[in-house]
């Protein structure tokens, strides 16, 4: 009997393993398929290394600017730029959210502004940005927090109108106080869509401070870039592109994993 459970364990251990690893090579098979590829056509094709260099030159490209630490300081710079104004605009969405959410007269009072600023693509401010706070940090900053600002803002609105009214009038009939209101039944019950908000605001930071950088800047990973385009490199530009893919896929990752145990707290 101990025997057939013991087989029954290692079967379904077996069946475990072979299930992750074969998820596994699904998950990055396309990736290397392109790669593959990719390389296949520089090599035998009529492409022109100079027009697409093949993998194998942005991997030479890559290495030789982890050696002499340039990959490392763009992609350190961008990313604290992001971190910065993303902050930012999270602590004031999140209190101009609720408040928003809570009270009908402010609602009312801020709602036109909004609806105007919203369209506004944060890369149409770039130009402004400059004029008023010139070609250094605040400007990049300015961009940042106003591509985060709105999806927060609105997922926060939209998370507080969807609670159920109920238990903001038994709140109300148990006189607690907002402070308790807001920690206690607003927040939690807001979370899912705070979170997603929370999400698609870093994301469309990490794009504006990569749109920011091209512009107006000495250095970061939309500088790097805009620079390799300048100087006709090519291997610079797809390098600074696929960075640009890859620290926003751990960012988003690292941000799934926060919500995930948020949520675990929340239940």
């Amino acid at each position: 009997m101990k025997k057939e459970a013991s087989d029954i364990n290692e079967n379904s251990v077996s069946k475990n393993l072979l299930g992750a690893v074969g998820s596994g090579i699904w998950y990055i098979l396309l990736p290397v398929i392109i790669v593959v590829a990719w390389e296949l056509i520089c090599t035998y094709g009529t492409v022109r290394i100079y027009n697409l260099p093949s993998p194998r030159v942005i991997v030479q490209d890559a290495y030789e600017k982890i050696q002499n630490g340039e990959l490392f300081k763009h992609i350190t710079v961008s990313f604290l730029r992001v971190l910065e104004g993303f902050f930012l605009a999270m602590i004031s969405a999140l209190i101009l959210g609720i408040l928003i959410g809570l009270s009908k007269p402010i609602e009312h009072f801020t709602e036109l502004m909004i609806q105007i600023l919203k369209p506004i693509p944060p890369i149409a401010w770039i130009p402004l940005a400059i004029l008023w706070f010139g070609i250094g940090e605040s400007s990049k900053l300015y961009i940042i927090f106003y591509g985060a600002f709105f999806p927060i803002l609105l997922n926060t609105i939209d998370g507080i109108h969807n609670i159920d009214a109920r238990y903001l009038e038994l709140a109300k009939t148990y006189e607690i106080d907002r402070w308790r209101l807001v920690w206690k039944m607003i927040l939690p019950g807001a979370l899912p869509s705070i979170l997603t908000g929370i999400r698609v605001g870093l994301g469309n930071a990490w794009v504006c401070v990569v749109a920011a950088e091209m512009i107006a800047a000495t250095k970061g990973i939309g500088y790097m870039l805009s620079n390799g385009r300048s100087m006709s490199r090519a291997d610079d530009v797809i390098l600074a592109m696929l960075l640009i893919g890859i620290v926003g896929k751990v960012m988003d990752d690292v941000l799934k994993w926060i919500s995930k145990k948020f949520m675990k707290w929340n239940v």
